[in-house]
């Protein structure tokens, strides 16, 4: 069936030309015929109300930016939101860390490589500014070219055992013994701790005047395109609100 926005035909080669442009969504062709719509309708809006369609897309815009007017999100709204979801603003223990891999092996070649991983222990142990690069030298994961480095990261992140070992060392200090995973011997450098706890409004206030401020304006646009919805004659697709 053809389908048609007040009139106006949304025709299969048009669909076929947005498929593309929505392959990751659940269903690529009934987005595709959902946007067309939607572009009809404010490009026919934006027309009725005088608007140079000639640049469909600048005339899109220039008719949203009439149209939703959004209040400023102040101070106020900002810690309403803050103290009503405290749940929201809370961060968990991270740390900074890097780390040499080897492999456990199999057999007598497995004694040789824990013996090798206990010789690099030692070795960084003695001397730790030599850690990236006996990491770049003998590490088996990708991070050994960046010289261990994991970067930063929280709880739940990494195996249990590997974990453990990160948050009972101290920051600045390679933790004593070599830690076994399901990857291999580890070698950990630890070198920030931060314990986790709320975040403070001050820290997180220009982050959630954002966020409030994006979410009002997507509340706005999805009841200003609801309405176009509701208004028009569609036929051929059902459009939901």
């Amino acid at each position: 069936m053809t389908i048609t926005v007040n009139g106006v035909e949304i025709s299969e080669e048009m669909i076929a030309s947005q498929l593309d442009h929505y392959a990751d969504t659940p269903s690529p062709r009934d987005t595709a015929i959902q946007q067309l719509i939607l572009h009809a309708l404010l490009v026919q809006q934006a027309k009725s109300e005088g608007l140079d369609v000639s640049d469909e897309q600048q005339a899109i815009q220039s008719l949203l930016d009439s149209k939703l007017q959004v209040p400023a999100i102040d101070e106020a709204s900002c810690r309403e939101f803050y103290e009503q979801y405290p749940e929201r603003f809370s961060a968990g223990d991270s740390a900074v860390a890097n780390h040499i891999l080897l492999p456990k092996g199999e057999g007598l070649e497995a004694g040789l490589i824990k013996a090798k991983a206990e010789g690099i222990l030692a070795e960084v142990q003695a001397n730790p500014s030599r850690f990236a690069a006996l990491a770049q030298e003998h590490s088996t994961c990708p991070s050994g070219k960046q010289g261990g480095s994991l970067g930063q990261f929280g709880r739940g992140q990494m195996v249990p055992e590997f974990e453990q070992a990160v948050f009972s060392t101290a920051a600045g200090e390679i933790t004593p013994n070599l830690v076994e995973t399901q990857f291999g011997y580890h070698i950990i450098q630890v070198e920030q701790r931060v314990e986790g706890g709320k975040i403070g409004f001050d820290e997180i206030k220009e982050r959630l005047q954002h966020y409030l401020t994006d979410l009002a304006v997507n509340q706005a646009m999805h009841e200003y395109l609801n309405g176009l919805v509701s208004a028009a004659q569609i036929s051929g697709y059902q459009m939901n609100a």
